[in-house]
């Protein structure tokens, strides 16, 4: 049995509506553009960005923040070398060029 409120181009499901109150105005605007950019309204922007967001949310779970990334790095770099061996070593690798010769 089809109910009074069905949708034939979701396949008859009853879709739910969503209010949303107290936009900054600043928010809404880019909101309005981008809808108005990709030839949208703002209901089908808003439903878009949603969806995009909730089939990307473990990559945006799963994803670390940079000061993390770092944190995970301190201390774990190993060598016997000391300071002034290291820095050393890497002045000794560098090559010098003629290009910087003449300055920039």
């Amino acid at each position: 049995m089809k109910s009074l409120n069905s949708n034939p181009k979701n396949g008859g499901m009853i879709m739910a509506n969503l209010q949303i109150k107290n936009i900054d105005d600043d928010l809404y605007y880019q909101i309005k553009t981008m809808a108005s950019q990709e030839n949208r309204s703002i209901s089908q922007q808003i439903l878009f960005l949603v969806k995009t967001y909730m089939a990307r949310k473990h990559f945006f779970r799963n994803t670390k923040p940079p000061a993390q990334v770092l944190l995970e790095l301190s201390g774990s770099w190993e060598d016997s070398r000391s300071a002034d061996q290291i820095v050393y070593d890497i002045k000794g690798a560098r090559k010098s060029s003629k290009k910087l010769e003449s300055g920039f």
